[in-house]
């Protein structure tokens, strides 16, 4: 049993299941594309929201640090990802890539982790986005009854009608071609790093000196409340990460981790790239680099601009500009969040209806959702079945304590993937790739324990959830996903058993 748990497809076989008409996927994206598809998710929330939380409550000035450290623990994953995406340019990213060296419940367990990523990443970003929006109508003087804006009604009922209807709405762009998409994508990027961009340019104008004083705040007490340690590792280790102070810099990253999911969202696009083991590796890379360059300017700028004690913990981009006798700015920055908000949402849905036509077309999952549209050469099943859901929960459940899941779900995928890489060049040295990770295996290595550290610093509740959401899964692909694998069948029919150890070189 244990052998066919770990059956693994060869890659060969991956790239060939692509080529079959029924299963197909249009190849349209560009590494330009790739590149605006990472920056279009990446900057969002993160950027708009988290700077002020972790400046006041761990890192102050040195948030920019953080940003940096976050980036890095990106960086070494990133250049995991980029040689798996050229290597095995197949969609599912993650699990497509754990198929291949782990073997099926690795990969399973992968899928089924990015499912529960991917959408409850959209729906929190869509209750975002729909904030974002409430906030400019009711400056319009146009207010949305409470029962219809996430708000409670008198009754007690609430639907966020503006998050269900983006979620809708970017489902209907997504059935009609990813060209499409990244068209849509680039105009609405373009506008968020335009307001990006001028922030930085604005804000430097009205930097002071003297709030950069101290830059790295000496460790000291918060409110029990306010804290943002993390009791995993007080438990584990016997002690909890200070609050600020150079340890604080640490546990501030693992907060504005979250300002950097949706790279490896880029990966989940590799079946549908013209080149991919060119454009893959370049649009993985670079939507990072360019992130996290404009994340670092923007908390020097904003931390220059106002004290970090004094920053917004919700606006604090909009509100610095506010302190500086600016309130113009307010607005145009919550339009600036709204746009990219918008993008984010989109690019995530993808990723995930991508991964759920990975799994399907492997016999994961049901093989009706691994079909494309005649026309469009999209999978139009997985994705109005999974845009509909969406909708629902995005409407009727507040997400704010779920968000977390978001963050050590990706960091799980790092994990695996950078165990893959050193697994598949033991096992697969003969395999033609077009992008080589640097020091294999320290760099997995290292993407490994960085990952890991960041994982540690997330809330005890987190870990509950996703171990919850790990057993259904366990449940689901013994129930189902087991009986019904394509590659557990085709393997039976050949009477050749089970795929060997070696990664199925033979």
């Amino acid at each position: 049993m244990s052998s066919t748990l770990f059956r693994t497809k060869r890659v060969e076989q991956s790239i060939l299941d692509t080529e079959e008409p029924e299963h197909a996927l249009k190849k349209s994206l560009s590494a330009l594309d790739l590149t605006v598809f990472g920056v279009g998710v990446i900057i969002g929330t993160g950027i708009f929201v988290l700077t002020g939380t972790v400046a006041r409550n761990n890192a102050g000035p040195a948030v920019a640090l953080a940003f940096v450290v976050a980036g890095v623990v990106c960086a070494l994953a990133a250049l995991c990802y980029a040689e798996f995406a050229s290597t095995v340019p197949v969609a599912g990213s993650a699990y497509t890539f754990s198929y291949a060296s782990l073997g099926e419940l690795p990969a399973w367990i992968i899928g089924w982790d990015l499912v529960l990523e991917f959408a409850l990443g959209t729906a929190v970003v869509a209750v975002g986005w729909s904030g974002y929006i409430a906030s400019l109508l009711d400056n319009a003087g146009w207010h949305l009854p409470a029962a219809l804006s996430g708000r409670d009604g008198a009754d007690g009922f609430g639907f966020d009608i503006l998050a269900a209807a983006l979620v809708l709405f970017l489902t209907g762009i997504l059935v009609l071609g990813t060209k499409l998409s990244a068209r849509v994508t680039s105009i609405v990027v373009a506008i968020k790093v335009t307001v990006v961009l001028t922030v930085i340019i604005a804000g430097a104008f009205f930097i002071e000196g003297d709030n950069y004083d101290p830059f790295i705040p000496k460790a000291q007490d918060v409110p029990a409340g306010d804290s943002l340690q993390s009791p995993l590792i007080q438990l584990m280790f016997g002690w909890a990460p200070s609050n600020f102070g150079v340890m604080g810099i640490f546990t501030a990253a693992s907060v504005v981790f979250f300002a950097f999911i949706g790279f490896d969202v880029v990966a989940t696009a590799a079946e549908e790239t013209k080149n991919p083991q060119r454009d893959m590796p370049r649009g993985i890379l670079g939507s990072l680099l360019i992130c996290t360059t404009l994340y670092v300017a923007v908390s020097i700028v904003v931390t220059g601009m106002q004290k970090y004690t004094d920053l917004s913990i919700t606006a604090p981009l909009a509100d610095a500009f506010k302190a500086t006798g600016h309130p113009w700015f307010a607005g145009f920055i919550s339009f600036g969040a709204a746009v990219g908000l918008t993008t984010v949402c989109m690019i995530l849905l993808l990723g995930q209806t991508r991964v759920f036509f990975a799994m399907s077309r492997d016999g994961l999952l049901p093989t009706f959702f691994s079909h494309v549209h005649p026309k469009f050469r999209t999978p139009h099943r997985p994705t109005i079945l999974l845009g509909v859901i969406i909708a629902i929960v995005a409407g009727f459940t507040p997400l704010s304590e779920l968000a977390e899941l978001v963050n050590i779900g990706t960091l799980f995928a790092f994990v695996v993937v950078a165990i893959g890489v050193i697994i598949l060049r033991k096992s697969r040295p003969d395999l033609p790739r077009a992008f080589r990770t640097p020091w294999v295996p320290v760099i997995p290595i290292l993407s490994v324990a960085a990952s890991l550290w960041l994982m540690l610093n997330l809330p005890a509740e987190t870990w509950l959830r996703f171990a919850i959401w790990m057993a259904l899964g366990f449940v689901v692909y013994f129930a189902y996903g087991r009986s019904h694998s394509r590659l557990g069948r085709e393997q039976a029919a050949a009477g050749q058993g089970v795929t060997p150890p070696n990664g199925g070189a033979q």
